[in-house]
């Protein structure tokens, strides 16, 4: 099963270029792992960060493969530039969501054409909630940082970053801490494959684990 979905997700560019009959057989797949999820409970230990050394088995670097997140797949209707790598660096009790960004121009030049590549990372802190598998997030800051500009190295220049009130929102008032909408739910966990579903806007993703994510 995972190899099919493996496959569904590289043809059609992870979600970006999927038929609807693409996203269903992929949807059907993933309720067929949901069944068979070897992390049915216990995905959110440890993900605070202060479970007495506790390790997470959701740390480590998780890099998208498939989605099917309006707000992610309308990120490649943009006339500007196409969403490259994005990547998801659990590191307890942070979580970082990057997106790579390229030019959209860039793909009508040859390969010797001189890249740019622009880095988008979103930080969130996670926490627990009283179901199981559920991950709460609580948005900190958004950066925009260059990489590299016509095949100049760029990461010496000043990002473009904004800092959130430290808020929880599930402590806010007349907000209730079990459905703030914030979170997002492992439907399947293995030692090589994600799969999450977000609550607003909705969703699935499904992500494998890689070593780096380096641009």
């Amino acid at each position: 099963l995972k190899l099919k979905l493996l496959r569904l997700c590289a043809s059609y560019d992870r979600g970006f270029g999927a038929s609807p009959s693409a996203r269903n057989e992929v949807n059907d797949i993933v309720d067929q792992l949901k069944l068979f999820n070897p992390t049915p409970a216990g995905a959110e230990k440890g993900i605070e960060g202060n479970d007495g050394g506790t390790s997470s088995p959701l740390e480590g670097i998780w890099q998208m493969v498939w989605t099917t997140a309006l707000d992610v797949l309308n990120l490649g209707a943009s006339p500007v530039a196409s969403p490259g790598a994005i990547y998801q660096v659990i590191e307890p009790p942070i979580a970082t969501n990057i997106i790579d960004f390229i030019p959209r121009a860039q793909s009508l030049f040859p390969e010797t054409f001189p890249s740019s590549l622009v880095r988008a990372e979103v930080k969130t802190r996670t926490s627990k909630r009283a179901e199981t598998n559920r991950i709460g997030l609580d948005f900190e800051s958004v950066k925009l940082a260059p990489v590299e500009i016509l095949g100049f190295d760029a990461k010496t220049l000043p990002p473009f970053s904004i800092n959130f009130p430290k808020i929880k929102i599930s402590d806010l008032p007349g907000v209730d801490p079990e459905t703030a909408p914030e979170f997002f739910d492992v439907v399947y966990l293995d030692d090589d494959m994600l799969i999450i579903q977000q609550n607003m806007p909705g969703g699935y993703f499904v992500s494998i684990k890689v070593p780096d994510c380096d641009p």
